[in-house]
């Protein structure tokens, strides 16, 4: 009897252990925030990410703005426009950034600071013609780049649907979405993509799908 029951004890004291074992998780990795400058430094294979309430129409005229230092942005930003058949309008600072990666970090973490809007050396003409505008940009010191405030700043979005979209080393859309909201309260901002910079050569399916996600079928 005792043996039975030294039985029946041990398969108890297993079937705990392995119950405790199968619940216990590892701790997540931390997210890096701060320094993406539109570069590649993020491993193959990364994928994209929306957040938001979809509210993109079918059958409007659309725009794509972007501003790209390194490329990784406007590769996106062709993807979305082969897609749409949207006009393509790239965002040129009047001052032009670096070329040197650690300088770019220096600028963009001093506009910050300061709040800048720095100057844009082109504009958008007709933008009232446009009632879908996709933005890009990447992420830098986890926000937008400054140069997309002072867009923002510079035209009427009122009535108008903005996409935002952004690539970055792994920062995600580091609150971009709800910023624009606040800077534009009577457009319709929609889901944000963003994609991974080592995944920005290759974006069609991310983008397919995000397109999709907001309403507009490519």
């Amino acid at each position: 009897m005792k043996k039975i029951a030294s039985v029946f004890m041990a398969f108890v004291l297993l079937f705990s252990l392995a119950a405790c074992g199968g619940s216990e998780t590892s701790p997540a990795s931390p997210e890096v925030s701060a320094g993406e400058a539109d570069t590649s430094s993020a491993a193959p294979g990364s994928t994209a990410s929306v957040s938001g309430p979809a509210a993109a129409k079918t059958g409007s005229k659309s725009l794509v703005v972007y501003f790209s230092r390194s490329g990784n942005t406007e590769t996106v930003a062709r993807s979305i426009q082969s897609q749409t058949g949207a006009d393509i309008f790239e965002l040129v600072p009047a001052v032009p950034y670096s070329d040197d990666y650690d300088a770019v970090l220096a600028a963009a973490q001093a506009e910050q600071n300061e709040n800048a809007r720095p100057a844009i050396a082109n504009s958008v003409e007709n933008i009232a013609d446009y009632d879908i505008i996709y933005v890009g940009f990447p992420i830098w010191y986890g926000d937008m780049p400054m140069l997309l405030y002072t867009f923002f700043d510079s035209y009427d979005f009122s009535g108008k649907t903005v996409a935002p979209f952004c690539t970055s080393g792994g920062s995600g859309l580091s609150g971009t979405v709800e910023a624009i909201k606040e800077l534009e309260p009577d457009a319709a901002v929609t889901d944000g993509l963003h994609i991974r910079s080592g995944a920005s050569s290759v974006p069609d399916q991310a983008v397919s799908e995000w397109l999709s996600e907001i309403g507009v079928e490519p």
